[in-house]
């Protein structure tokens, strides 16, 4: 029995080696053409003249977004068909995950177009925050998916013998590279419109991507192992999935909350808005700064010093010159508001 079983083990490691092997040249056909396509999508992702970046923005979101619902859904379908055909559970619970990620866009597409909305009599302030809550939506969809995911994997290592596990196809093996090649270009080209246009319901949309190219990993090393014999190695691959989907969903949540709760900008935006303002004829100095986050937006308060004797109207100037240089500088700034104190010294000297 032993040695029938190693005679089985290493027919289909070299069964496994000699198609990976004719698989090589139409990988990297496949990784070129994905690489390219994604060059031509970013390129134009520069704002074009005369179009208002708001307007623009949207533009990058939802091609972006329908890209990907393509890619989704073709790739889910492939997956779960390959996974059934090839007697895979992992590569069903991959196609599961990609699935899910269709849904998460269409949030990503509903929630941008609700937060670009003007300001309006009851929300003077914008929409902005809408798109966190998109990526809360997205965040708990994520985290179900993967604890679904992590409980039927162990179910069925638990009941192992009862189920008979079987030994994946190599078309899940096929599957699975083909999706680790496609999900992680378009984690690329999603991160790289997410920062352009300072998403965040993007950026965790992008995070869908990573992660389901990391759950293909896990597929494709735990077919791999069934095929050599460790039929276990397939629902093991369905738990280790579901620590790295939790993980981003995690990220994802905490993301989203920092943004919701008015937390202000890192050290470094707050010190070159300070240099900013301090190159601004007429300051003198700067009393306090403070700055939060509005969904994906800024708000800036800012004291400045000036000079005691001048009137009312060049204080005035003062102010809306810091308020415009702020604005003009940094284009996350949605809204700048400039209060001018008296220098101490001037008033000394007045008394």
């Amino acid at each position: 029995m032993n040695h029938v079983a190693g005679q089985a083990a290493a027919k289909s490691a070299v069964d496994i080696m000699l198609s990976l092997r004719a698989l090589f040249f139409y990988i990297n056909v496949l990784a070129c053409f994905v690489i390219e396509y994604y060059k031509r999508i970013i390129g134009g992702f520069y704002l074009e003249k005369g179009k208002s970046r708001a307007l623009e923005n949207e533009k990058i979101v939802m091609k972006v977004s329908i890209n990907s619902l393509i890619v989704n859904v073709v790739l889910s379908i492939g997956k779960v068909l390959s996974g059934v055909i090839a007697g895979s559970g992992a590569m069903i619970s991959d196609g599961i995950h990609s699935a899910s990620d269709v849904f998460s866009t269409l949030i990503v597409m509903i929630g941008y177009k609700l937060s670009a909305k003007e300001s309006d009599e009851h929300h003077q302030y914008g929409h902005e925050r809408i798109e966190c809550v998109a990526a809360l939506l997205l965040a708990a969809i994520l985290c179900a998916t993967g604890i679904v995911i992590g409980y039927e994997g162990l179910q069925k290592i638990i009941h192992a013998e009862a189920r008979n596990l079987g030994i994946p196809g190599l078309l899940a093996l096929v599957a699975a590279i083909v999706s680790i090649i496609v999900k992680e270009g378009m984690y690329w080209y999603t991160r790289g419109a997410a920062k352009k246009v300072n998403s965040g319901a993007l950026m965790a949309d992008a995070w869908h991507h990573r992660s389901d190219a990391m759950s293909s990993v896990g597929s494709m090393v735990g077919i791999i192992g069934a095929r050599l014999g460790y039929a276990i190695c397939d629902p093991l691959a369905s738990v280790i999935i579901c620590v790295f989907i939790v993980k981003a969903a995690y990220d994802i949540f905490k993301d989203a909350i920092i943004k919701m709760l008015d937390t202000a900008c890192d050290n470094e935006t707050v010190e070159k808005m300070k240099a900013v303002i301090l190159t601004q004829e007429g300051v003198i100095g700067v009393d306090q700064l403070q700055t939060r986050l509005f969904g994906a937006r800024i708000y800036v308060d800012v004291e400045i010093v000036a000079k005691g004797d001048m009137t009312l109207s060049e204080a005035h100037n003062i102010a809306e010159q810091v308020h415009e240089a702020i604005e003009k500088n940094f284009e996350d700034v949605k809204h700048c508001m400039v209060h001018v104190n008296p220098n101490e010294d001037d008033a000394e000297e007045t008394n």
